[in-house]
């Protein structure tokens, strides 16, 4: 049996993943469940997996997870240092899907003691990729990514074929705005953007994959989990999201990995790997879907792929200081202080403005974060006042 900790199990990744646990108990035991506020979800979750150990993150809601799980010998803790601790507790297989930078010092805990990564944090490898591969390296600790563009990559791609391979094709819906011109696009509503034709996902990815930041983002990570330059990494729109990512060889070969547009998916092949399990998911039905379509990005109407590629050109600290105003633009979008073409102009803005540093550590990642966030706050403040 393996041993899991899941640290950021309530959200839609955490869900997913106690899902194919719930129905797999005979595989899986449950080491801990970590959430960052919701008590009701993580306390029924802890029961149903018997998880050893519950974490809520906002220390508020101690009392009340103490109070859910009276009687069952779970053992229950919170606040920021319990979150650490339950990212050292000796579980083999760690789910990283707490969002956003929260998400950076629990992972780096769990890949000191070696365990076996399933990475759905994307800003462990955007914002600290050198630094957190430094430390799998060091630690000997295993990364299996749990984007389903990655995860399908990781499928098909074999270290020893490395030098055979010409190109990573990332694939991508196009999200809900593809056929929207620019001038459409500038009236574009929270509750439109965060309509995904395809995939059920946080209010912030799903932004992100509407106007494509999430691709460009994905590219980065991409290059920094299996090597690649970014002249190596392509982008294709494919609305129907069948053909998760694609390799291409020297010899003409591609191969694809295809699969229904479900996490649960990728999740189940980390949660197995190197092995796979029996899921109850609906198959993939080709004839019934008809035809699979490809197109190549309009980067006049999505910029933010343009300037994904230019951060990840430069390096250094550039994808962190993109990651951290993108973040910030988004809010701002969602909180109705920004329009919709803002958010990419105000990534680029702060780009411009923050000097260029290197990344040695993770608290100069977390460093330059908070100091790309401030600028960008600035930015919005300044266009708000305008």
């Amino acid at each position: 049996m393996r041993s899991i900790t899941i640290l950021g199990s309530t959200g839609s990744i955490g869900r997913s993943t106690v899902d194919l646990l719930s129905k797999n108990p005979e595989q899986f035991t449950v080491e801990a469940l970590v959430a960052q506020k919701d008590v009701g979800t993580l306390a029924a979750q802890s029961k149903i997996l018997k998880a050893k150990l519950a974490v809520v993150e906002d220390e508020s809601q101690y009392i009340n997870l103490k109070n859910a799980l009276g009687g069952t010998g779970i053992t229950v803790a919170a606040g920021k240092a319990a979150v650490i601790e339950a990212a050292q507790a000796p579980a083999q297989w760690v789910m990283s899907a707490i969002v956003g930078t929260a998400g950076l010092r629990p992972t780096y805990a769990a890949i000191e003691r070696g365990a076996i990564i399933a990475l759905a944090n994307k800003e462990s490898m955007i914002s600290a990729g050198p630094v957190m591969l430094k430390a799998i390296k060091d630690h000997n600790a295993t990364l299996l990514p749990v984007d389903s563009e990655h995860n399908a990559i990781f499928q098909v791609f074999h270290e020893p074929h490395r030098s055979y391979v010409e190109k990573l094709i990332l694939t991508a819906s196009g999200g809900p705005f593809r056929t929207l011109s620019v001038q459409e696009m500038k009236a574009v509503t929270v509750a439109q953007a965060l309509k995904h034709p395809n995939w059920a996902m946080g209010p912030k990815v799903t932004i992100d994959c509407s106007n494509l930041m999430n691709k460009g983002l994905e590219m980065i990570e991409a290059s920094y989990i299996f090597g690649f330059s970014e002249e190596q990494i392509d982008i294709l729109i494919h609305p129907q999201s069948i053909v998760h990512s694609l390799l291409s060889f020297q010899d003409g070969s591609v191969l694809a990995q295809l699969g229904i547009h479900d996490m649960r998916v990728p999740i189940a092949y980390t949660l197995a790997w190197p092995n796979r399990i029996k899921t109850d998911l609906p198959r993939l039905d080709l004839p019934s879907i008809g035809q699979l379509t490809f197109e190549q990005p309009d980067t006049n109407k999505f910029p933010a792929i343009l300037l994904a590629r230019q951060a990840l050109k430069i390096g250094r600290d550039r994808p962190t200081v993109l990651n951290a105003a993108n973040e910030i633009a988004v809010q701002a979008f969602v909180e109705e202080k920004i329009s919709y073409l803002d958010i990419v102009n105000i990534s680029r803005e702060v780009l411009e403005k923050m000097p260029e540093s290197r990344l040695g550590s993770l608290d100069e990642v977390l460093q330059i974060d908070q100091q790309a966030r401030n600028e960008a706050l600035k930015v919005i403040h300044k266009k708000i006042a305008f």
